[in-house]
């Protein structure tokens, strides 16, 4: 079973591509200040419905996304911002969706929780938690059948929706098919306010590919690095020998689990332990342990907020959708 240092073999050649680098450092700083701000807007009374906010797993969902190739499918899970963005939505159509305006990647009709874009891959997320695993299963099975070479299905879910009994149905099924499915079980420690321990009897989540044969792989979730050296193996592995894998990324939500999470489950010790740790943090230390400058991080800073002021004016700028049009993209 690949662990981490099979994966922190190749960090001095990536470190030594500044462009990449550089980019990397961008986006985790993008999600972030993406997230900390629709927490603002929350509080403000600008954002409709329920949102899932994914600070301190920022690595997750780039580090993951920037080892998938263009023509990949994803589905996102409820905590899915950062992997939307990862895989190339446009940041101001994301932040329209959100404040449910029509110019939103699904016209203001998704919310938070539902944003899909066909053209970048992204075929949804879903509020009923492991329901896209059969679904993952669906995109590779079709992926599969047109004999479309060098592409791979990637499905993001939590620990807890790991327990469900759509996600080992689907590992399953993906298993007995020979399906190109990455299972990308991001594992951050609750499930709501439930600590792992609380609900499993074996915390070493890697354990559930086993009964069905299936390659598994498992990361600190918080190496931004580590998460994209794993994810691109284990990308390899499915696409090459047609079968799933399953990808366990360690991490923590220093954020609630919504915005309505008054976090009585977790001491704040706890929380300012693992915030000192989170990815951005880890990533600078390794950039300037590398040689990067203090230049270089505060570039990468100025432009993820400068992409984030940008993406709120055009959202708050934009119509809302029309009454009349209501009905438009309904299917029922």
């Amino acid at each position: 079973m690949p662990r981490n240092g099979d994966a922190n073999d190749g960090h001095a050649a990536l470190l030594a591509d500044r462009a990449f680098c550089l980019n990397l450092l961008r986006h985790l700083m993008l999600v972030r200040k993406f997230e900390e701000r629709v927490y603002q807007l929350f509080g403000q009374g600008k954002v409709h419905g329920t949102a899932h906010l994914c600070v301190g797993e920022e690595a997750t969902g780039i580090g993951t996304t920037f080892a998938l190739k263009e023509g990949d499918l994803m589905f996102a899970s409820h905590r899915g911002h950062g992997q939307a963005i990862g895989k190339g939505i446009p940041v101001e159509r994301i932040m329209a969706e959100i404040l449910a305006k029509d110019t939103g990647v699904n016209h203001g009709r998704g919310g938070s929780m539902h944003i899909a874009d066909i053209g970048h891959g992204v075929l949804g997320a879903n509020g009923i938690m492991g329901a896209s695993g059969p679904l993952a299963c669906g995109a590779a099975l079709y992926v599969k059948m047109k004999g479309i070479k060098d592409r791979a299905a990637a499905f993001f879910f939590g620990d807890g929706s790991s327990n469900l009994g759509a996600i080992h149905e689907s590992m399953n099924l993906a298993a007995v098919w020979g399906l190109p499915v990455m299972f990308v079980l991001t594992n951050n420690g609750y499930g709501m306010g439930t600590p792992l321990k609380a609900a499993v009897n074996d915390t070493d989540l890697t354990k559930r590919a086993v009964p069905f044969g299936m390659k598994s792989y498992e990361v600190d979730g918080n190496d931004v690095l580590a998460v994209y050296l794993t994810a691109t193996e284990a990308r390899g592995y499915v696409v090459g020998n047609g079968a799933p894998a399953l990808i366990v990324e360690n991490t923590y939500r220093t954020s609630g689990h919504s915005k309505s999470d008054g976090n009585l489950y977790r001491s704040k010790e706890e929380i300012e332990w693992w915030k000192a740790r989170n990815p951005v943090i880890r990533f600078t230390e390794r950039l300037f342990e590398g040689g990067y400058a203090q230049g270089d991080i505060d570039e990468a800073d100025r432009w993820a907020a400068r992409t984030v002021d940008d993406a709120v004016d055009y959202a708050m700028g934009c119509p809302d959708p029309a009454i009349d049009d209501f009905e438009r993209a309904s299917y029922a």
